[in-house]
């Protein structure tokens, strides 16, 4: 299993970090599922708008497949006004993958 991460920070007075996320989930997370060997996504943010989002991909071309169609491309643009400044990215291997439970407070 690939997890590929991207680092971004948004400008949270252009846009809260609870309405990046609903975008996020209505319009990313429906393309995501989509795509060939997508295994699901974690996104992590702060009140200030720094954002972690870790996309999980069943092998690395299939993590790959969607950078060389342009449908990553495509997904950042879609909150390009939003950036403070251009995201980061990074592909790695996951070795241990232990499934949080998750509590919404």
């Amino acid at each position: 299993m690939i997890a590929r991460v991207t680092f971004a920070e948004l400008d949270s007075l252009r846009m809260s970090v609870v309405h990046a996320v609903e975008r996020f989930e209505e319009s990313v997370l429906p393309e995501l599922h989509a795509r060939r060997g997508y295994e699901g996504a974690y996104v992590l943010a702060t009140p200030e708008g720094k954002a972690v989002v870790i996309t999980f991909w069943i092998g690395e071309e299939a993590a790959a497949e969607g950078i060389e169609s342009g449908n990553y491309r495509a997904q950042v643009e879609k909150f390009a006004t939003l950036f403070r400044s251009a995201p980061g990215r990074e592909t790695y291997g996951v070795e241990i993958a232990e499934t949080p439970r998750v509590v919404v407070v």
